[in-house]
């Protein structure tokens, strides 16, 4: 059986990161976008970050430009966009898509491994978050409307 760990992403500044890296860390992964209702959940995220990094979470943010065209700039603009407006020290990788013919081999795992309301695998929106636990296995996945203090419990059980 698959896990997240079996997957290789871009990192912001386009080098391959393999997801063995995180193998015994409790993930955070979620599509992000700069320019969408759900972007200040960017502050929680890096909050939930500096609580629990050294705990062993790690926050991995996801570009996508699918919802809206809400993420419409290249890695660096994104890049220093969060900067600039969270201080986000949590790793972001290249821009993917998250559904359709295209999405990222990674995003097909976890829809698979985690479907949405009635079954669903596509990614409803931007802001859509899955919990991973130390082994690489998809715990629990979260719409965009739950925030990442909503979620910080099951973050400290998994931990």
């Amino acid at each position: 059986m698959a896990s997240v760990h079996d997957f290789s992403v871009r990192d912001i500044h386009g080098d391959e990161v393999p997801l063995e890296r995180y193998r015994g860390k409790v993930l955070l992964i979620v599509n992000t976008a700069s320019k969408c209702g759900f972007t200040p959940q960017y502050k929680g995220l890096e909050a939930l970050y500096r609580k629990y990094g050294k705990q062993g979470l790690e926050v991995l943010g996801f570009p996508c430009n699918q919802f809206g065209k809400q993420e419409p700039g290249d890695e660096e603009e994104i890049e220093q966009f969060c900067d600039l407006n969270f201080a986000v020290s949590f790793p972001l990788f290249s821009k993917v898509d998250v559904n359709g013919g295209n999405a990222h081999p990674l995003y097909r795992h976890l829809t698979r491994e985690a479907p949405g309301v009635l079954g669903s695998k596509r990614i409803k929106w931007n802001f859509t978050k899955f919990l991973i636990n130390r082994d690489g296995e998809v715990v629990q996945r979260y719409g965009p409307t739950t925030t990442p203090e909503q979620i910080e419990a099951d973050i400290e059980k998994v931990l």
